[in-house]
């Protein structure tokens, strides 16, 4: 077992390491091979990285042609850094002060991705970071809709937005018992063979189980049917492309599969990923690195 770092990619690794070292020139260069505006994964592997916030202020104000792309990476990573300040802790054992930096930080967010949006209409990555920091900010159905809207007219199969909604439609966020599923289950009755969307009914049930009071609620011949079939239609299908960080694709399934006990699929799963370990999605329990290994022993 290991933890997959910089999306198991040696230039996601030359590029996480130049914006470690605050090296704006390295970052732009590391940027070459990959498209920011559409691909969250790796935007994602900036927006986690602290202290990019230190540095990329002076990107934004300085480098004018690069204008965008540094706003976007600077909006990613206040979003990222905002829920870092109010933390996974309840609504309730949130501080006053843990909540004024958070959404301190997330309205610099909006500013910076919406800015990113209009110079880079055609982008889908600064729409999908504005559901996160719309949930955060409580902007409303109608606001964050639009956003969704707006992300999918760009990539109508974008994974990332999709489980964005999945988590906005969950109950703790004002949402109804039974809605992300539906709204998983119809987005990946679109997408071809192949296609990485399935990754949505994993989550839409790993979100359920989150909302649940019992342990194995997924533990049921239906769930387990669903699972199978999706895995074996998307991540696990002959069409599909594994690309930087396919591995995270793989360990979502891996969790959903173990919680619903399933044993067709889960081992074939873990066999392909040959022990690598993202920290997402199994944050969503107190001992993730531990209930991996557990669920691969399982399996």
């Amino acid at each position: 077992m290991y933890t997959l770092r910089a999306l198991g990619d040696s230039r996601v690794l030359a590029l996480v390491e130049a914006a470690g070292s605050g090296d704006w020139p390295a970052v732009k260069a590391a940027l070459a091979p990959f498209d920011l505006g559409r691909d969250d994964q790796v935007l994602g592997e900036l927006a986690d990285l602290d202290g990019v916030q230190a540095w990329i202020g002076r990107a934004v104000e300085e480098d004018k042609e690069h204008r965008a792309t540094a706003l976007l990476i600077s909006g990613a990573r206040h979003v990222n850094w905002g829920w870092e300040a109010r933390t996974s802790a309840l609504a309730v054992d949130v501080s006053q002060a843990q909540w004024r930096v958070f959404h301190e930080r997330l309205r610099i967010a909006e500013e910076q991705l919406l800015e990113a949006a209009e110079l880079q209409p055609e982008w889908v990555t600064p729409w999908r970071r504005l559901l996160t920091s719309g949930r955060g900010m409580s902007l409303g159905p109608a606001v964050n809709e639009t956003r969704l809207d707006a992300a999918l007219r760009r990539d109508p199969l974008n994974l990332d937005a999709h489980i964005q909604w999945v988590s906005q439609l969950q109950p703790r966020w004002g949402g109804k018992p039974g809605e992300a599923l539906a709204f998983a289950r119809e987005a990946f009755a679109g997408a071809p063979d192949g296609h990485r969307l399935g990754c949505v009914i994993a989550m839409a049930h790993i979100e359920d189980w989150v909302e649940s009071s019992r342990q194995n609620c997924l533990v049921t011949p239906e769930i387990q049917d669903e699972l199978l079939e999706a895995a074996e239609r998307s991540i696990l299908h002959r069409a599909h492309v594994r690309r930087p960080g396919w591995q995270e694709d793989f360990n979502t399934f891996a969790m959903a599969l173990s919680l619903a006990s399933e044993s067709i699929a889960l081992p074939r799963v873990f066999r392909e990923l040959g022990g690598a370990y993202t920290p997402w999605p199994w944050k969503y329990m107190s001992q993730p690195e531990k209930m991996y290994a557990r669920a691969r022993r399982n399996a």
